[in-house]
This record gives C-alpha cells, structure tokens and sequence, in this order.
C-alpha cells in the first residue's frame, strides 16, 4: 500500500479516471491533514522544550529555562501521550512514503521518551545531563539575534539557575562515578560560560545600566550554582561511594538500540557482522602490509605472524604526524584540499555560501572522550556557522601521551578524520539535511545514518581515488575502519558482556592497533555512553549495502553522484527508511 500513489501519478499523465482522481485526492487529503498537524507539533514540542528548540536553530524560546524536578516530568508523560494519541488517528495507508516515514520518526521520538524517563531513568544517575554553560556558551556564541537581544535572553534564562541545579541535586540517586566526574569536569568548563567573555559583553553591549546590573547579579548568582553543584558531587556523591555500574545490561541495551539505531537488524545481529567484519579487515590489512614491508624494511625478513606484520607497518607509517602544538592547524589546512576534491571528482554538489569554522573544542564539551566533533546550525538557522571542533592535546599531558595521540592520528589518519568529520562527510550531509522539506527528517536525525554516512563517505573518497590508491592510505583506512567495527563489537562486550577495561583494551591493542591513549580514551567514552559507539558500523553497512543494490539494479545507468544526492536529500531519515523511498518494492 504503502508505494500505489507513484503509480497512480504515472497513470495521470496519460488518463486520469474518476478512481484515479478519488485515490489521488484522499491522499492528498490525508497529507495535508498530517501536514498541518505536523506543524503544529513541532511548534507545540519548541515551546515544551526550549533548548532543544534552540539548538535546532528555532530562537523564539531562548529565554526559557526548564526545570527538571518531579512536576516537569509529568508534564514531559502528558505531552508524550498526547501527541502520541493524535498520531493514532493517522494511518500509513493515508500518506505518502515521505509522511509515512515523518510518522514513523515522530512515533519513535515520543515513545523513546517516555522509555528514556520511565525505564532507563538518566536523569536519575548521569549527573552530566546537568550543565547550563553548554546552552549558554551557544546563546552567547550564536548570531541568530544582535548581541543585546541574545543577553537579554540569557539573563532571563539564567535567572532561575538556583533552581535548575537544586533540581539536579535533588535527582541525583546511585549515580555512576564515570558520569559524576564528568559532570564535575564539564560544569567546571561550563564556568569559562560565565567569566571574562560574557561580562566583557555586557560592558560593550546597549543594555540599561539597570540591566546591565541585574544581569552581572545574575551571572554571579549562576556561578555561584554551578560552583555549588561541582562541591555537592565532589564532596557528597563521590565520598559517599554509592554507584551503579555504568554497564546497563543486554534488555536495556536491546531496548536502546532498537529506539535509537532503529535498523532492519537487532544489537545482536549487528554485533556478529562486525565480528565477521574484523575478521574480513585483517586479511586486507595482511595482504597490504606484506606488499608495504619491503618498502619499509628493506633487506628485513617480514614477520610470519600476521599481526606483528601488520604492527610494523603501521608503526613505520604512524611516524609521520603534526606536532603537538599544531594539530588544529594541522586540520585547517587539509579542508580545502578534500572541497577541491569533490569537485573535481564530481562526488556531489556543495554549497561554498555554507561556512565551516574549524576551532578549538570549548571546554564546556571537553573530556567525553570525543577528539573531534561537528556543531551544525539546526534547519531553522541554515546561514550559521557550522562548527568544527578539535580538542587541542591537553596541556597536563606528558610528551609520551601527546606522542601516542599524534601517532594514532597521524598525516594518514588525519585526513580521513577530515573526510568523516568535514567534508563530504558530517559537515555536508548536515547542509543537506537543512534543505530537507521535511523539518521531522531534519529535527529527529538518526544517528545511525548520520554516522554511517560520515564513516561511508571515508570509503567513497578513497575508492574514487583520493590518496592515490596507495596502500598505506588503504591500510592506515583499514586501521580506521576496523576502529569503527571494533565500537560496535566493544560497545556489546562492555554493556552487554561485562566486559573488563584490560580485555577492552587488548583487543582494541592488538586487533585493532591503536595507540595507548586512543584505546585508553574510548575505554573512557564506552563507559559514558551506550549504543552510540554501534552506529557507525550500522549505518555505514545499510548505506554501501544499498549502493551496492542500486548499481547492481540500474547498471550502467548508475551515478554516484546522483546517488549521494538524493540519498543526502531525505534528510537525517533511518536508513531502512531512506531504503523505501530509493528502492520501492
């Protein structure tokens, strides 16, 4: 049912029978009434929930601070349920593919909720959800509104700081000591929020003297809350010594990849490919490193195990990296090098008026374990900049640390992190997702697809020839790739498996040779998240799976180009779903 209105539209081009004319209408009919609830919807859930609604680029409710305590959840039930009734009087039969997916999503959204606060309980034991410099420091940073608008938000906002954190303490309970000395760490970053950049703000700005004064009041008194939270954890949640383990265990992770990946595959399906995976990467890296070694080694009998082969080579071409203090740098540089590749390549079309900031991670994101990121301007505020961000080596790190860091993301490395973070990859499908008509597919992005485009676009470059096919490049992918299976496989290991920090670590050591602080580092994030490591693999396999089924249907009549365009112009949308709409059955 779900694909008979392209037919139909085919079938009016040539004779549009009384039939033909009724089906087509009700659909639209039904379309039109989704639409219109649609609308309504998302200005209903931007009101409801004011930060989300900022960080999609909608500013109408800068001003608002919500305060998570007991009431505020109940509320947070009753809107689910509400919109969720209203979604039951549409059915898929009654929309075209595109709103049959905008429904599904929305579905998804409501019930993962009312999971999340009902079930999973985070609120409860991850004192990190806790932490308003991060929405400040975007309120401050942003250009959505002149300067003096945007303060007069912020001092509206923060005026009711002393309550949200007496919330947050009042939540607290059997936290995990990961998620307590994160939270210590980013609140203490989130401070920088409000120090010397702000006030010298509020000096330059056009506020009153009156407003001026109630806004520095108030930015000490926020301060003073924030300071007040990072004591309450570090000298009453952590002497206190009672956590919960952060693994959450096989039913609760199930239930979590199956709200958040949402794939045609279960967490355990997707767990055994990329066991075969690893198994199927180590080959290529067997036979590349033995074609390398000579070249390397010159007059050196190579390894007979195959391992410690690999090991060498890619210790040899690891040498090779930026300096310490010029990795941001480092990263700038390369950008315009990938831009001129795409076009030449004709890989798809990009849009030079989208600006791309490379900066410095702010402190208030700092120590999740993530070394870069992308902050993208939601579909509301298209012309911002997009973020992105590199964690400079931590100044209280030894020469050895910096030196393993450097080695993992080495001059090979470094460019198909840019690939995957920039371009074409995170910073390009999220200009595309903002042109997306469907603002669901844009809000409600999947995380699967935007990950698994990120770590496919790695290959997609290399395969059309970036790097000069060489086989260092090939190999130090491989090695890059089998860190993207081998998040998958960890992330079961240590949730589901009980894993411990030492097997974790040999693994990642030994099959997938990483250097010491990368291994040590994603440790660190799989113990503060949960599935999110899985979606890299997952989205990656769906979309060069479906690739792979659109060139074998169409032939010679196949263009990647083409391909990755209408691929990229649904938006943030599942995989499974994408699958629909680019191969109807």
């Amino acid at each position: 049912m779900k694909f008979r209105y392209l037919p139909l539209l085919a079938l009016t081009v040539a004779s549009c029978s009384q039939a033909d004319k009724s089906a087509s209408t009700g659909a639209e009919a039904g379309d039109r009434r989704f639409d219109a609830f649609k609308g309504q919807f998302i200005e209903a859930l931007w009101k409801h929930n004011p930060d989300a609604a900022m960080y999609a680029g909608y500013h109408k409710y800068d001003s608002l601070l919500v305060i998570p305590d007991a009431a505020r959840r109940q509320q947070d039930a009753a809107f689910n349920r509400q919109y969720l009734a209203a979604m039951s009087k549409f059915s898929l039969d009654s929309l075209s593919p595109n709103n049959q997916i905008d429904l599904r999503l929305l579905r998804n959204e409501l019930r993962a909720s009312l999971w999340y606060a009902d079930t999973f309980k985070n609120w409860q034991w991850n004192p990190a959800s806790y932490n308003l410099g991060a929405s400040v420091g975007d309120l401050l940073n942003g250009r959505h509104f002149r300067l003096d608008r945007r303060l007069r938000n912020i001092s509206d906002k923060i005026s009711n700081a002393p309550a949200y954190y007496a919330a947050a303490r009042a939540n607290i309970n059997n936290p995990t000591r990961e998620h307590t000395e994160l939270a210590m760490k980013q609140n203490a970053g989130g401070l920088a929020v409000f120090g010397a950049a702000l006030a010298d703000s509020v000096r330059k700005s056009g506020l009153t003297e009156q407003e001026k004064k109630t806004l520095t009041e108030r930015i000490a008194s926020t301060r003073q809350a924030v300071q007040g939270y990072i004591a309450f954890l570090k000298n009453d949640v952590l002497p206190a010594g009672k956590f919960r383990s952060f693994r959450i265990g096989r039913e609760l992770y199930n239930q979590k990849f199956a709200y958040d990946i949402q794939a045609h595959s279960t967490a355990d399906e997707i767990y055994q490919e990329a066991v075969k995976h690893k198994a199927e990467l180590l080959h290529d890296m067997g036979r590349r490193a033995a074609r390398l070694y000579p070249k390397y080694f010159p007059g050196q009998k190579a390894p007979a195990d195959s391992l410690a082969l690999i090991t060498a080579v890619v210790n040899q071409l690891t040498l090779k990296h930026a300096p310490r203090e010029g990795f941001v740098d480092a990263v700038k540089r390369q950008i315009p090098t990938l831009v001129a590749f795409v076009n030449d390549k004709k890989l798809l079309t990009q849009d030079p008026s989208q600006p791309l900031v490379v900066r410095e991670t702010p402190l208030y994101m700092r120590g999740s374990g993530a070394g870069a990121s992308v902050s993208a301007p939601g579909p509301y505020d298209k012309g911002a900049d997009t973020y992105y961000n590199v964690e400079p080596i931590p100044a209280e790190w030894t020469a050895a640390q910096a030196e393993s860091y450097l080695r993992e993301y080495n001059d090979y490395t470094l460019q198909i992190l840019n690939i995957h973070e920039a371009i074409p990859g995170h910073y390009t499908q999220l200009v595309y997702a903002n042109r997306s008509p469907s603002l669901v597919k844009s809000i409600f992005g999947n995380g699967a697809m935007i990950e698994g485009w990120a770590v496919y676009a790695e290959r997609m470059m290399l395969e059309n020839g970036y790097g000069n096919n060489s086989d260092e490049m090939w190999l130090l992918w491989d090695k890059w790739n089998m860190r993207v299976t081998l998040n998958t496989v960890i992330d079961h290991m240590i949730q589901v498996d009980n894993a411990s920090e030492n097997e974790v670590v040999t693994l990642l050591r030994r099959d997938g040779f990483q250097e010491e602080a990368e291994a040590r580092g994603k440790w660190l994030r799989a113990t503060l998240s949960q599935v999110q490591l899985s979606s890299y693999f997952t989205g990656y396999t769906e979309i060069y799976a479906l690739r792979e089924e659109l060139k074998q249907k169409q032939g010679k009549d196949f263009d990647l180009k083409s391909f990755h365009e209408k691929f990229l112009s649904y938006g943030s949308a599942p995989v499974k779903y994408i699958r629909e709409l680019m191969l109807p059955q």
